[in-house]
């Protein structure tokens, strides 16, 4: 029996939701999964719905999310349902919710000078993770995501600020790419991914695809 995804879009339009959403839903869909993808967060509260999932994939910013909606959610994740997701759409999604914070890992703060060219990098330790293995630096003309991260996540990619754009934060490295638990849930997550164009760099939408696939229960 095939494996179940949930693909859940909406909130900022800048972000592409809608696009980047359908990128991975096909990537899914090749790998043998059946998936569902909605517009909705009612899906969340879906308890039996939820705890029937392999994996979550939301595509939310700067939205807004009940307490039932977010506890179907959380619930789920902390039971064994896999969550991954990109950029603004997983970690800039609830401001106002805490404890989703506490389970993906990161919140979103600032990208000083908005759309500019930087470098991003395999953590060495981390270069035979599954993730990322066989993976090179690479370079993105995008947003490099300023969060603010918890210290529990596993990091396999970083990014370095130069300053140019906020001269006090030069040399900060910043983390890009991690997975965590939460309960018995595996998190992916990466800050790249802007706009559907980003997934055209090949590193990216593979680092992407094998996360999933890693977060799956």
């Amino acid at each position: 029996m095939n494996k179940k995804a949930l693909v859940t879009w909406g909130g900022w339009n800048g972000h592409e939701p809608e696009q980047c959403a359908k990128i991975f839903a096909d990537v899914l869909i090749r790998e043998g999964f059946d998936v569902e993808i909605a517009v909705s967060l009612d899906c969340f509260a879906d308890v039996d719905k939820m705890n029937g999932l392999s994996l979550v994939v939301p595509v939310w910013t700067m939205s807004q999310i009940t307490g039932e909606q977010e506890k179907g959610l959380l619930g789920a994740v902390s039971n064994g349902v896999g969550i991954a997701g990109w950029h603004g759409g997983m970690c800039d999604s609830f401001r106002n919710n805490t404890e989703y914070q506490f389970m993906t890992g990161g919140q979103w703060v600032a990208h000083p000078g908005n759309i500019i060219d930087y470098e991003v990098n395999i953590v060495k330790g981390k270069k035979d993770d599954p993730i990322v293995k066989g993976i090179r630096d690479f370079k993105m003309n995008s947003e490099q995501y300023y969060m603010h991260t918890d210290p529990g996540n596993e990091v396999l990619v970083t990014t370095t600020f130069t300053g140019e754009h906020a001269e006090w934060i030069n040399g900060t490295v910043m983390p890009v790419v991690w997975k965590r638990r939460y309960g018995k849930g595996r998190v992916f997550y990466t800050s790249l991914g802007h706009v559907a164009k980003d997934f055209t760099v090949p590193e990216l939408k593979e680092i992407v695809r094998r996360g999933m696939l890693w977060a799956a229960k």
